[in-house]
């Protein structure tokens, strides 16, 4: 799953992609620090405790199991992840975040980093935007103290690049689509559509989707042979709600002076979510918490300082960092809590822990739901088998449902927190 950051120069996206993914990147106050896209991994919190919490009780209540005392490090968790990790039920799971050059009016035509941004989003599951709520820079990422630009203004801008550059892919060969629609029938234009648009991810439904939008908002241009700049950028829109919803990081909000009143309405009216949020201060924290200083999960505002803290930090620190945690009190969980509705939300995704041993819920050397795959929904017990391995999937003979010992077929539909067992011929 792969995530974008994306919005105009100099809102903080690098700082938010360096605090998620504690990677070092380069955060400069000045436009297109950014040139080549950032690519990291964030670990999420799942939103329900780990199936390991189910498996430890049963072995508790058979006498299996002693129960977790106050030294256990893992606070009861008994799982063994290939990747990530596990406290107190709380897994880890990794999501790819994508820090993208910024984006400013006229890319579509080349200006500033131009498509080479918008062929960086390609293949990105969702966006999430970040807006300079302070009013700090302009709609170019230029700093102006105050004043700057709007963050509606900033959204509808993004928007409209991306679906113009979309237009922009139809329409190099559009004449000679047309003239093939006018020979073949309807069927011709879906599959020009699909051709053009193949290489950003889009599928035949978003395909389907777009024409019937153009079918309902201009019901008088009947054939795509009548179709023009209006029509074409109805289509772009509606394919761009389904390739590439958007939420948004309302970013820099210890310092803001814009309302989001109005860009919150619009974005959760497209199924989005509006988040206020400070980079820096998730950043210092996130540092902290690497270096060792203190003790935090990913996406807690609070934290409790390590034993390293305590002999290493004064005092002076220890109340700024504490004051860097008592500003992160916004409603929606700042950025953890943000790329958790993107995920879990907007994309409804869903996890599964396959196993080779639907006994004791362990893979075939023995290791304890070592694997939390994040499936879309409606995935199968064959589908999941692919996400695992490809032969998995192409030798596939039956599922197991671990937790009742039932069998199911290819065509079960995954369900949250599904552990299942996978008979193949591989």
């Amino acid at each position: 799953m792969r995530i974008g950051l994306v919005g105009k120069p100099n809102v903080g996206k690098s700082t938010i992609f360096s605090a998620m993914t504690q990677t070092p990147v380069e955060i400069a106050n000045y436009p297109f620090t950014t040139i080549d896209p950032n690519v990291g991994v964030a670990w999420l919190p799942l939103p329900s405790k780990c199936a390991c919490s189910e498996l430890r009780k049963r072995k508790e209540d058979a006498g299996r199991l002693e129960p977790a005392n106050e030294d256990d490090t893992r606070k009861g968790s008994i799982c063994e992840p290939n990747s990530g990790s596990c406290v107190e039920f709380r897994r880890l799971v990794p999501v790819t975040l994508i820090d993208v050059a910024g984006l400013v009016p006229g890319a579509h035509e080349g200006k500033g980093r131009g498509n080479q941004f918008l062929s960086d989003l390609a293949r990105c599951d969702a966006l999430i935007q970040v807006v300079d709520v302070s009013g700090s820079t302009d709609l170019e990422g230029n700093p102006v103290g105050t004043g700057g630009s709007e963050p509606i203004e900033e959204h509808r801008f993004l928007v409209s690049e991306i679906e113009a550059w979309i237009a922009g892919i139809l329409r190099g060969g559009w004449s000679r689509a047309t003239r093939k629609v006018q020979a073949e029938g309807e069927k011709a234009l879906s599959e020009y559509i699909h051709t053009q648009l193949t290489g950003i991810g889009a599928t035949e439904s978003h395909i389907n989707t777009g024409i019937a939008a153009v079918r309902t908002r201009h019901p008088g241009s009947e054939s795509a042979s009548q179709w023009g700049d209006s029509e074409l950028m109805a289509l772009s829109s509606e394919i761009r709600r389904a390739l590439f919803p958007i939420s948004i990081a309302a970013n820099k909000a210890d310092n803001q002076v814009h309302r989001c009143n109005e860009l919150k309405t619009e974005i959760e009216a497209s199924g989005g979510k509006v988040v206020l949020t400070s980079a820096e201060a998730e950043l210092a924290l996130s540092r902290a918490s690497a270096a060792g200083m203190i003790e935090r999960r990913p996406g807690d505002s609070k934290f409790d300082i390590s034993q390293k803290g305590e002999e290493t930090m004064n005092e002076q620190q220890r109340k700024a960092l504490h004051s860097i945690s008592e500003s992160l009190t916004w409603e929606g969980g700042g950025l953890f809590g943000l790329l958790s509705e993107v995920v879990f939300g907007t994309l409804s995704r869903k996890v599964a822990y396959p196993v080779q041993d639907e006994t004791h819920w362990a893979d075939g050397d023995g290791n304890t739901l070592p694997d939390a795959i994040l499936v879309p929904s409606g995935t199968t017990a064959k589908g999941l088998a692919f996400h695992v391995h490809t032969d998995l999937g192409q030798g596939f003979i039956r599922a197991v449902d671990a937790r009742t010992g039932r069998i199911i077929g290819s065509e079960y539909e995954i369900m949250d927190n599904d552990v299942i067992r996978i008979h193949s011929k591989s």
